[in-house]
C-alpha cells in the first residue's frame, strides 16, 4: 500500500495572537454590529491562542480590490509553498534528502486564491523539479482538501506503484477577510481562519523506503469520499465582485454529531475493522465545537484528539492545510507498528473525506 513518507510546514511571518485580534474586530465593528459583545466572546471560546497571517493586521483595515487581494495570494502562496516543499524534502525524519527530480506528480490544493497557470506551475519555475512532473491543480475543497489530496496521491500511487507524488496544500484565508460584511459568518470567520502552507510526501509499494526512512510510517489502506446531498449551503464562499465571502452555518458541529459516525464505520467495516481498533484520530480541526462533536460522534476520549485541538490552539483553522499540520505531529511520534488510524476532514458540498491508515 502507498506511504506517507513525511510532511513539511510553512506559515506566514506574521504572528498574532488572538487578543489582538479580538480588539482589531472589536475596534472595527463596534460601530455597525449589533450585540457585537456576545459575538466577541468567539475569539475566547474557541480556544485559539495564536494564528499567522500574510499581512500585518494594519492592512487588513484597508480596502482592497480582488484583484489586488488575489495577486498578494498568487506572489504569497508560491514563497510559502516553497518552504513547505522544503521542508518535507529535507525533512529531519528522512535519512536523506529527496532530490525534486524524483517527484512523479504534484497535486496541488487551494481554495482561498484563483491562479491560471496554477500555483504547481509557478513552483516548478521556481524549483528543480523535472519539467515532466505531473500536474494535478485541484479547488474548491475548503476544510476536506488536504485529505482529498492524500487520497488522490494514494489513487496515483497504485495506478503507479513506483511513483513519488508530493501534495501541497496552501490557503491565506486572512487575504479572503471582508471589512464590510458585518455577518455572524464574517465573524466567527474572522475568530477562526489562518494562513499557512503543507507538503506531504506518498510514495508507492515499489519505493526503496530502507533508503528513505527508518521509522515506522503510516501505509494508506482505503478511502473514502461522502457527499450529503442539498447541502450545498452549509460551507464555502459567496464569489461577489470584491472577492470571497464566507459561508459557515452554525448547524456543522450538529450535522458532524448525526453524519460522521456512520460515515466513519462504512470505511472500517468495508476493511473489517470496528471503531474500537482505531488508536489514532488525524482530524482537521475545523474549531472547538468540531472537535467535541468528533468525540462525542466516535465516543472518543478527549486524548484522541489533542493534536488536533493543540495545531488549532496554535495556528487557528488554516483550511485545506490544517490536517497536514496535525498528521505532521504523529509522524513526529513514535507508533507502534501494526496501529490504525483514521484521517478525516469536512468541507465544502457539504463533503467528508476519510484514509484508513496502518503504521508500517
Amino acid at each position: 500500500m502507498p506511504r506517507i513518507i513525511s510532511v513539511g510546514t510553512g506559515v506566514p511571518e506574521y504572528s498574532i495572537s488572538q487578543d489582538e485580534t479580538m480588539e482589531f474586530a472589536k475596534q472595527l465593528f463596534s460601530n455597525s454590529v449589533k450585540d457585537l459583545g456576545r459575538l466577541l466572546k468567539v475569539f475566547h471560546n474557541g480556544e485559539i491562542e495564536k494564528r499567522h497571517f500574510v499581512k500585518p493586521l494594519e492592512w487588513y483595515r484597508q480596502n482592497h480590490s480582488f484583484s489586488e487581494k488575489n495577486d498578494q495570494f498568487i506572489d504569497l502562496a508560491v514563497s510559502l509553498s516553497i518552504e513547505a516543499i522544503k521542508n518535507c524534502l529535507e525533512s529531519n525524519s528522512l535519512q536523506r534528502k529527496m532530490s525534486y527530480e524524483e517527484i512523479d506528480a504534484i497535486i496541488m490544493i487551494n481554495t482561498t486564491g484563483m491562479a491560471t497557470p496554477s500555483l504547481d506551475a509557478r513552483i516548478m519555475n521556481k524549483l528543480p523539479f523535472s519539467q515532466h512532473t505531473k500536474r494535478i491543480p485541484i479547488w474548491g475543497l475548503g476544510c476536506a482538501g488536504g485529505a482529498a489530496g492524500l487520497s488522490r496521491a494514494y489513487e496515483y500511487c497504485r495506478a503507479f506503484p513506483d511513483a513519488k507524488v508530493l501534495v501541497v496544500a496552501v490557503e491565506l484565508c486572512s487575504l479572503t477577510f471582508q471589512k464590510d460584511d458585518l455577518s455572524k459568518s464574517n465573524i466567527i470567520g474572522t475568530s477562526l481562519f489562518a494562513d499557512g502552507a503543507a507538503a506531504a510526501l506518498i510514495g508507492g509499494d515499489k519505493v526503496n523506503y530502507s533508503e528513505i526512512i527508518e521509522r515506522t510510517i503510516p501505509s494508506i489502506i482505503d478511502t473514502q469520499s461522502t457527499l450529503m446531498k442539498d447541502s450545498l449551503d452549509v460551507m464555502g464562499w459567496n464569489i461577489k465582485d470584491d472577492g470571497l465571502y464566507v459561508v459557515f452555518s452554525k448547524d456543522i458541529p450538529s450535522i458532524v454529531k448525526e453524519w460522521l459516525r456512520p460515515e466513519v464505520e462504512q470505511l472500517l467495516v468495508h476493511n473489517q475493522l470496528s471503531i474500537s481498533q482505531i488508536k489514532h484520530f488525524i482530524a482537521h480541526p475545523g474549531g472547538k465545537k468540531v472537535l467535541y462533536a468528533y468525540e462525542e460522534a466516535l465516543g472518543l476520549p478527549s486524548e484522541r484528539t489533542a493534536n488536533s485541538l493543540k495545531v488549532l490552539r496554535e495556528y487557528g483553522n488554516m483550511s485545506s492545510v490544517t490536517v497536514l499540520f496535525v498528521l505532521q505531529r504523529f509522524l513526529q511520534q513514535k507508533i507502534n507498528r501494526g496501529d490504525y488510524g483514521v484521517v478525516a476532514a469536512l468541507g465544502p458540498g457539504f463533503s467528508s473525506e476519510m484514509l484508513l491508515v496502518r503504521w508500517e
